[in-house]
């Protein structure tokens, strides 16, 4: 038994499958004009899918440090060297980072190929597959190139989820997190097809609404802010999912700080974090807080100084001008003692 989820863009909707068994709806999410496919893994990735069509598998390298424009201009290579047409089809079969790169490749050759995305981990199948973002990594920050392609179907099956390592669940479980703090939905209460499905739902809900991040679907960044800085300053030795969770109590330390909720709802935010989803809160030692200021400075969102998503009485919002003195200060109440 399968979930299925549309993403209903105007004119564009595509679905999401979850649950076991789901990657066998992969054939019907491929376009009837495709002759051929460019298969888009890492070693080590089980990626039997059965199509009909011929395919050619093509590995990336493993971590963040692949993740650049090197690696996108090697995909393209080898697009051209099978002869890839606009007509054919790239299909992602991994976690978040392949289908980033994966999707801004397809997003650029021939001005755009169809993608679809096959999701292996925990954070790609609740986030980074769904909703049409990709992009690599700078030096200087992550995802600061990228562009806005959405697949045109994405799979979830969560057989792929049994030989998953437990720290990579425990970094999906950081974005489960951010949703509680979207919603206000108790996840914990879900089993993991429905949980996973209502992640899906609360995505798909933002990225129709916003597709180009220009308003409310920048809430989705909630806990971000810090998260990203924390990746590029440890040289990506934290997961994805476990700066998420670090970001998610900054960021209500520093609503806290500003005067926008209570010392309550950020001992909410603790107990979801660390207690629900078995996470870390605390900063690595080490770290210079200086440097982590810089590296939120040149966030996607900054637009008018340090700007982060911050939890009010209203709920979340984007909340820009934040004193950089406010947030040192917040850092230095969550190293590790």
């Amino acid at each position: 038994m399968t979930t299925t989820v549309t993403v209903d863009l105007p004119g564009r909707p595509y679905d999401v499958v979850v649950g076991s068994g789901a990657v066998t709806a992969l054939a019907s999410m491929l376009p009837a004009s495709s002759r051929r496919i460019a298969l888009v893994t890492q070693d080590g990735i089980p990626c039997d899918i059965a199509t009909g069509l011929p395919t050619e598998v093509i590995a990336i390298g493993q971590g963040e440090t692949v993740k650049t424009m090197t690696t996108v201009e090697a995909l393209a290579e080898r697009f051209a060297a099978m002869g890839l047409t606009r007509g054919d089809v790239v299909v992602a079969v991994g976690g978040g980072m392949v289908t980033d790169l994966a999707g801004f490749a397809a997003s650029t050759w021939h001005r755009g190929v169809t993608v679809v995305h096959v999701a292996t981990s925990l954070l790609a199948m609740v986030d980074a597959a769904i909703g049409g973002k990709t992009g690599v990594n700078l030096a200087s920050g992550k995802n600061l190139v990228g562009t806005f392609w959405q697949p045109a179907g994405v799979i979830c099956d969560l057989d792929a989820l049994a030989t998953l390592p437990a720290r990579e669940l425990r970094s999906g479980n950081g974005e489960m997190a951010k949703y509680h703090f979207l919603t206000g939905d108790d996840l914990t209460v879900l089993d993991l097809e429905a949980r996973v499905a209502r992640c899906v739902e609360i995505k798909a809900a933002a990225v129709v609404a916003d597709e180009r991040e220009s308003g409310s679907r920048a809430l989705l960044n909630y806990g971000h802010t810090l998260a990203h800085a924390l990746e590029i300053a440890t040289h990506h030795e934290f997961t994805h999912g476990e700066a998420v969770a670090v970001g998610l109590v900054f960021a209500a330390r520093l609503a806290a700080a500003t005067g926008r909720i209570d010392e309550a709802r950020v001992e909410e935010h603790r107990r979801v974090v660390v207690d629900e989803y078995g996470l870390d809160d605390r900063l690595p030692d080490g770290l210079d807080p200086d440097e982590l200021v810089a590296l939120m400075a040149r966030d996607k969102k900054a637009i008018d100084g340090l700007t982060f998503v911050l939890d009010g009485p209203g709920g979340l919002d984007v909340v820009r001008g934040i004193s950089p003195d406010a947030v040192r200060a917040t850092l230095a109440g969550m190293r590790r003692r």
